[in-house]
């Protein structure tokens, strides 16, 4: 299972934040997710695509910014 997390701009209150997990939550591979509304990111937990992920935000209506695999944690 990998871990990837991003930034979400204009996640601005428990709404949004619900919208955005619920989105993530759609995308195959999936396991869990979690957004923080005042970090603006997002921690998704699974073995989705991170393209698929990024896709899904758009959708709901956010921009979202992958953050890089260096700052990834994997497990193995």
């Amino acid at each position: 299972m990998s871990e990837f997390k991003f930034k979400v701009d204009g996640m601005t209150c428990n709404h949004c934040k619900m919208r955005v997990e619920k989105a993530i939550l759609a995308v195959s591979g999936v396991d869990s997710v979690e957004a923080n509304v005042e970090g603006k990111e997002v921690i998704v937990a699974g073995n989705a695509d991170r393209k698929q992920i990024v896709m899904a935000v758009k959708m709901a209506g956010y921009s979202v910014i992958d953050i890089p695999e260096a700052f990834v944690y994997e497990e193995k």
